[in-house]
């Protein structure tokens, strides 16, 4: 048997072992999901006990170096892990811009200390995190921040807004990107801190979206005080972590496009339509609409793990992150489009036990957003004309 095999078996036995069978399974609602925190919710005590199993483990950052909480899995390794969790319809342990984002951001731009500060927290699910960058005035051109941070020594003093926080009200520490020197050019002049959201002078305002729901929040610095010691990287140039960081935010928001959860689609569409004698949907332009999507789904799904082998091995193009997260963000949208086709009347129903409030709806709405959060799909597409397709003029 080879290592590879003896891996995959001593996995299979452990899950078999650990993972609680309320997690096994869809999920039913966003209840379900596990983000962890100081003032962590739970659906059960079967999801509080899969982060801690799975934190404990480092499962949660399963390539992440074991010295900083991680799994020290090799890229091999933790795709036998996702298989495995796959298998056994395992709901994720940990939902985290600490481990999708900031986490990778410090193993690359961090001090040794900040590593051993933050990282295995991050893996255990003990701190969730926020992220303080788009501003009323800085979204899709975002090196303009307004946002100051005044030097006073051995810390400085923030001062300024920032909007579309997602979960800034739930969030324990926020990664924030400030304007430490106003006189340089915009992209200079920019710093990458962290600090602790119940820091006094901090408050958030959460937005409603028109899903009726949102996850979005106003964010508000006064004179709040931030310690110099979390600076990220080199000061005045926060602008080369915030660009790593987004890379990692495109290609988290992208695969939204790979993973699919709740029932599938064919069979949601079966319920509401009905099946033909031969068993299969009984409106074959929307089985045909089912059937591209699944195909374009699995095609991505490849692309995403090709993309990971080229980043492990340092060889992935900077801009293929745009080209994932536009894609992904397309497919996520078309899913939710047939979700909704699918659905028949059903589907436009917005509140009540049966719909789960009208989830089915309320999601459709939310994904328009895919499109503008972390870059609009505008950007994405000039980005991989610029320096992908190095087209003229672009």
């Amino acid at each position: 048997m080879s290592d590879l095999e003896t891996f995959r078996a001593e996995t299979r036995d452990w899950l078999e072992a650990n993972c609680p069978a309320g997690v096994r399974g869809p999920m039913r609602s966003e209840s379900d999901m596990i983000w962890g925190g100081r003032r962590a919710e739970f659906a059960s005590d079967d999801h509080r006990l899969w982060l801690e199993r799975m934190g404990a483990r480092g499962w949660t950052a399963p390539e992440w170096p074991k010295e900083y909480g991680g799994g020290g899995l090799s890229r091999e390794e933790a795709k036998v892990l996702a298989s495995e969790l796959r298998r056994i319809k395992a709901q994720p342990a940990l939902n985290s811009f600490g481990v999708w984002m900031l986490g990778p951001a410090l193993l690359q731009f961090g001090t040794e200390e900040q590593k051993q500060e933050f990282l295995p927290p991050i893996v255990r699910g003990e701190i969730r995190w926020c992220q303080g960058y788009s501003e009323p005035g800085a979204g899709s051109d975002l090196a303009s921040i307004q946002t100051r941070a005044e030097d006073r020594g051995d810390h400085w003093i923030v001062n300024g807004q920032k909007v579309w926080t997602s979960y800034a009200d739930k969030a324990d520490w926020i990664f924030c990107l400030v304007r430490t020197d106003p006189e340089a050019p915009k992209h200079l002049g920019i710093s990458f801190v962290l600090f602790d959201m119940a820091t006094p002078g901090v408050s958030t305002r959460p937005i409603t979206l028109i899903s009726g729901k949102s996850p979005f929040c106003e964010t508000f610095f006064d004179n709040v005080r931030v310690e110099k010691a979390n600076l990220v990287g080199t000061l005045n140039r926060g602008w080369d972590v915030a660009k790593a960081l987004l890379a990692h935010e495109r290609t988290m928001i992208g695969a939204m496009g790979e993973h699919m959860s709740g029932r599938p689609l064919g069979q949601v569409a079966a319920d509401a339509i009905g099946v033909d004698a031969d068993g299969r949907l009984d409106e074959p332009m929307l089985r045909a609409r089912i059937a591209e999507l699944e195909t374009d789904a699995a095609a991505f799904k490849l692309a995403l793990e090709r993309t990971g082998d080229l980043h492990k091995a340092g060889q992935a193009h900077p801009a293929l992150a745009s080209m994932l997260k536009y894609y992904g963000s397309e497919l996520n949208k078309r899913r939710h489009e047939l979700l909704m086709a699918a659905g028949g009347i059903d589907a436009l129903e917005w509140e009540g036990e049966r719909s789960r409030d009208g989830a089915i709806a309320r999601d459709w709405l939310r994904t328009k957003a895919n499109s503008i959060e972390g870059g609009t799909s505008e950007i994405q597409l000039n980005i991989i004309a610029k320096h992908l397709l190095r087209l003229p003029g672009a």
